[in-house]
């Protein structure tokens, strides 16, 4: 049988590594497509019924529940693993070790547009309250992240931006990036411009930056409670301020005409399903999310 799952990039190395134990596991006759255009982009085929099964970075918003709805396609959200969406620049970068969310807002937020050097981005991280703008090297800003497809972008957005631009007095369609930056949907992209510069500064899913932690330093995040970097266990525990929860949406109908669907979400959701989480480098559920999320799938 076939399965065909579409969705976030930064799922997608553990759903291909599922996929792949799958094949192993049934000599074969399981055969897994992954694909990684984004979450949203995702959701678009999910609800368009082109896909099985979802991977997000992201709950299911309001728009696409009611496409879905209005495909009739009937779904189980089910909780696979644990980000730290990682904030990064080069090891060259020494001035920069810790950020602060008003900071953030003044190098990646819409009033930044424009901004060249890291110094360009002091006066305003200043005026909305960062206690990190003095930081801020004369070096050029090399900004690199993922485009508006992207779970990761929603994410970052809702973490780093949107708070500010509400005080700011923004309206709402204004919560988003500044749009001058390198922007790809690709995650390796995204990692080779911000190894690419001295002075970069990007953003990625956690496994992105584990996997290049040589060449890429990841930034601590102060949200309040003092600088705190991005490791398996401030993830683990949320004490890491950009920490959030990755799934799998699987549409319920073929789950049930397709025995391949179901064997593999089975797959999935089993003790060597989820040791894959770990490998992609992601950080495992605590026991009794995994059991939620076990317990979900298995009264869809």
């Amino acid at each position: 049988g076939e399965v065909f799952v579409s969705g976030s990039s930064t799922v997608e190395p553990i759903s291909i590594r599922v996929g792949e134990l799958a094949g192993e596991m049934s000599g074969g006759d399981l055969k897994v497509t992954v694909e990684g255009p984004g979450t949203g982009d995702g959701f678009a085929k999910f609800c368009a019924g082109e896909t099985d099964i979802s991977d997000a970075s992201r709950p299911i918003d309001e728009e696409e529940i009611a496409a879905c709805e209005e495909s009739g396609i009937e779904y189980v959200e089910l909780e696979v693993a644990i980000d730290g969406l990682t904030v990064a620049t080069n090891p060259a970068n020494e001035a920069i070790t810790c950020l602060d969310i008003p900071g953030l807002y003044a190098l990646f937020g819409p009033e930044s547009e424009g901004f060249e050097n890291w110094s360009d981005a002091s006066e305003l991280a200043t005026e909305v309250g960062s206690a990190y703008a003095e930081d801020f090297p004369d070096a050029p800003l090399d900004i690199s992240g993922p485009g508006e497809e992207s779970g990761t972008y929603d994410t970052f957005v809702e973490f780093a931006i949107e708070g500010v631009a509400e005080e700011q007095g923004l309206p709402e369609e204004e919560w988003v990036t500044r749009a001058d930056y390198s922007a790809s949907a690709n995650d390796n992209l995204i990692v080779q411009g911000i190894e690419g510069s001295e002075s970069s500064l990007g953003w990625v899913g956690y496994a992105f930056y584990v996997n290049e932690q040589e060449a890429m330093k990841g930034i601590e995040i102060d949200a309040g409670e003092g600088c705190v970097a991005p490791t398996t266990e401030t993830i683990s525990d949320g004490t890491y301020p950009f920490s959030r929860s990755l799934y799998i949406y699987v549409n319920k109908a073929k789950a049930e005409e397709n025995p391949a669907v179901a064997s593999y979400v089975d797959l999935y959701l089993s003790e060597e399903g989820l040791a894959t989480v770990a490998e992609a480098g992601y950080v495992d559920l605590p026991a009794e999310r995994v059991t939620a999320t076990q317990e979900a799938w298995a009264g869809r």
